[in-house]
C-alpha cells in the first residue's frame, strides 16, 4: 500500500496578476508558501497552517486548483495539493513577516516568467495550478501533468 508524504501550498496574486515566490533558505530554489501536512490535519488546514507559519499572514484560502502525484526518486511517494489564495489586497501584502528560520525572502513574478524561475517538476504544477484557476476547475496530475485523455 502506498504511504506518500504529503504537502499543500497557495497560489498568491498581487494586484498586477504576478505570483507570489518564496525563497526558502533550505532550498536552492523559489517555491510556493506552504509544506508537509502533520498528522490528523487536512491538506487545506496544512496550508493554512504553513501560510502563516510562513509569510505571517492568515488570508482566505480558496479552492483547491490542483492535486500532483508526484513520487520523487530520492524522497519516495507525493501527493501535493495547490490551493487559490486569490489577490493579496495591499494591505494584507504589508502585512506580511517572513518566518525568519524558513524563509529569506519573497518576490511577485509575472507568471509566464515561472519556467525560469522554478525547478521544471514545480513550474509545471504551477503552471496547470494557474490554468485551473482560469478554468475554474481542479485538475489532476500525475507527474505535474495532465493525462491524456
Amino acid at each position: 500500500m502506498a504511504t506518500p508524504r504529503a504537502a499543500a501550498g497557495a497560489l498568491f496574486f498581487d494586484d498586477h496578476g504576478r505570483l507570489l515566490l518564496v525563497r526558502p533558505h533550505y532550498k536552492d530554489y523559489r517555491d510556493l508558501p506552504g509544506g508537509y501536512i502533520e498528522p490528523g490535519e487536512t491538506p487545506f488546514q496544512a496550508c493554512v497552517r504553513e501560510v502563516h507559519e510562513e509569510l505571517g499572514i492568515q488570508p482566505p484560502i480558496g479552492d483547491l486548483l490542483v492535486v500532483d502525484w508526484a513520487p520523487h526518486p530520492q524522497e519516495g511517494d507525493k501527493v501535493l495539493f495547490l490551493f487559490d489564495g486569490g489577490t493579496l489586497i495591499p494591505s494584507m501584502r504589508d502585512s506580511i513577516r517572513l518566518g525568519a528560520d524558513e524563509l529569506a525572502g519573497y518576490d511577485f513574478h509575472p507568471v509566464e516568467e515561472l519556467p525560469g524561475l522554478l525547478i521544471e517538476r514545480l513550474a509545471n504544477r504551477v503552471t496547470a495550478a494557474v490554468t485551473a484557476r482560469s478554468l475554474g476547475r481542479p485538475l489532476y496530475l500525475e507527474h505535474g501533468q495532465q493525462l491524456p485523455n
